[in-house]
């Protein structure tokens, strides 16, 4: 304890002292900054008797993702911190009880799985162990199921009641990841991904803007409701993944042109990425959301470099580390500041800047 209280001192003086010159954090600040915000993230929400974060189920599986990208940060530090995480949320969470009477990673909303399958996949990339692969190939065997959706594209339910652009994106995101590290059926995975990518690009939900609108209206099939982050992050992940199964630069392309919309359209006046359409106080779904962007971006940056996404990801972690975050290391989920209360959402989405930062500077 002592320990860590020490760390959390030092490395909030080092921010403060980057944050009053206006420079950007090294690389080794924004690692130690999101180690301390790991540990604070499972030393207060990890339950292993579930292997859940505050006992929240979707959101667990984007956690998951969180922890393998901080792994990659520093493999041979890191790595045993968060590998008995793992294993532990791999055999404790289907038993949870949250899925449901599946018993298993499957339940009745596309979009979980999806978040569990990928995942999985992150996790199989930093360990190579194909259990997780495994895992991830199975849940999308479900996701299959959920083809048929009125206007094309997939159901975000197996209720069959609403078309939305978060289970289209993952959908292609898993295919596309499959593809590339299955290859005897790479062709099958590589078939669904292109093609769920066509019908994307054509069902309207990229607007003017460059950015993604929620879902499609059954009765017109025309897009509506707000633009959040998250599902900015899950489409530039899904079009790296195509990128790298295919080669075609269009892919990077629309990549880009997302990426460049969320930081100008979603970003307040000092460049601080912020969901508009959430209600304040910020619920714990949407305390999730932007992380998702800046973890996909830091992917996108290391493929096709870009100057923005650098200041981009360090001017937002710099500025949570200062506005949102109090002195026991929890980081609330308003990035711009003031702190408000944390959750286990809000504390990882805040991680994954911290590593982007890190990964980029």
């Amino acid at each position: 304890m002592l320990a860590n209280i020490s760390r959390m001192k030092t490395t909030a003086l080092l921010a403060a002292c980057c944050f009053t010159t206006g420079q950007a954090a090294s690389k080794a600040e924004y690692s130690s900054h999101a180690l301390d915000a790991t540990n604070v993230l499972n030393d207060i929400w990890y339950d292993p008797s579930t292997g859940l974060w505050q006992d929240l189920w979707w959101q667990s599986a984007s956690m998951i993702a969180s922890l393998a990208n901080f792994a990659s940060l520093d493999r041979g530090n890191y790595f045993p911190m968060v590998n008995d995480i793992f294993e532990t949320t791999l055999a404790n969470a289907m038993s949870a009880g949250i899925a449901g009477s599946y018993d298993t990673f499957f339940n009745d909303y596309y979009d979980d799985e999806g978040w569990w399958a990928m995942g999985w996949i992150r996790v199989y990339d930093l360990t190579g162990d194909a259990k997780y692969l495994d895992t991830a190939r199975k849940i999308f065997t479900d996701m299959q199921t959920g083809e048929d959706a009125t206007c094309g594209g997939h159901w975000w339910s197996k209720k069959k009641d609403a078309n939305v652009a978060i289970a289209n994106e993952q959908y292609m995101a898993v295919a596309a990841s499959l593809a590339n590290r299955i290859p005897a059926q790479k062709s099958m995975y590589a078939d669904i991904a292109t093609g769920s990518y066509d019908w994307f690009m054509g069902s309207g939900l990229i607007n003017g803007d460059n950015t993604v609108t929620d879902h499609l209206n059954l009765a017109t099939c025309e897009p509506e409701g707000n633009v959040w982050s998250y599902n900015q992050g899950v489409i530039i992940g899904a079009c790296l993944e195509l990128n790298r199964l295919t080669s075609d630069g269009k892919y990077l392309d629309t990549a880009s042109r997302i990426a460049h919309g969320a930081i100008d359209h979603l970003t307040g006046p000092k460049g601080i990425l912020t969901d508009f359409a959430s209600e304040a106080p910020m619920d714990i779904t949407s305390a999730q959301f932007k992380g998702v962007f800046a973890r996909n971006l830091r992917q996108l940056h290391s493929v096709a470099p870009d100057a923005a996404y650098v200041s981009f990801l360090q001017n937002n972690a710099d500025t949570l580390w200062i506005q949102a975050r109090q002195s026991d290391g929890q980081i609330g989920p308003e990035w711009a500041g003031p702190y408000i209360d944390a959750t286990a959402p809000s504390q990882s989405s805040a991680l994954d800047c911290l590593v982007a930062a890190a990964a980029v500077s």
